[in-house]
């Protein structure tokens, strides 16, 4: 079951559910809005031949209030708000419509797991034949929460656990890679 901004406020002022900083105006009627952050990482494109799924990802990291996504180009971002799951809810993240109609696709593999904490990486791609200019602290996101038949027997303490600004891949870190 989806939300609604009556349980989303009900779960913030109950400390359950964690979205720091948040405005009044991020509550949506089935979601809360979410902010970009002031952290990127580009891939390092100069100084590495390939990426792959063995080693880590050698990253360019840049803080600032803004920065111009130039066509065709990925770039990570993070959100401003650092978010807090209970056990018993689960949040999908999806890009604001009016943003993807620019074509701007923000992505963070889409699902959040319960129990996790964290600011949220964002998978920035532009589609579009132009750059586009994207300022820290404008609604990039939104934060679809999902309440789930029960608590999860496992929750996420996953390798982004905690994470803050944006965060590079650790699929390196995944078992298949491991002796």
């Amino acid at each position: 079951m989806i939300l609604s901004d009556r349980k989303i406020k009900e779960l913030l002022g109950t400390g359950e559910l964690k979205v720091e900083p948040i405005e009044e105006y991020q509550i949506q009627p089935a979601s809360v809005d979410l902010r970009l952050g002031y952290h990127f990482l580009k891939v390092s494109e100069n100084n590495v031949t390939h990426l792959d799924l063995e080693n880590p990802p050698e990253y360019v990291s840049i803080e600032r209030d803004e920065i111009i996504l130039p066509p065709h180009s990925f770039i990570l971002a993070t959100t401003l708000e650092y978010i807090g799951l209970p056990n018993d809810l689960t949040a999908f993240v999806e890009g604001r419509s009016s943003i993807g109609r620019m074509g701007l696709f923000i992505q963070n593999a889409g699902w959040v797991d319960p129990g996790f904490e964290g600011e949220i990486t964002l998978e920035l791609f532009n589609a579009n034949n132009l750059p586009i200019r994207l300022v820290a602290g404008r609604r990039i996101c939104q934060l679809v929460l999902a309440q789930m038949d029960q608590a999860a027997l496992n929750p996420y303490d996953g390798k982004y656990q905690g994470q803050r600004k944006a965060t590079g891949s650790r699929v390196y870190q995944d078992s298949e890679n491991k002796p």
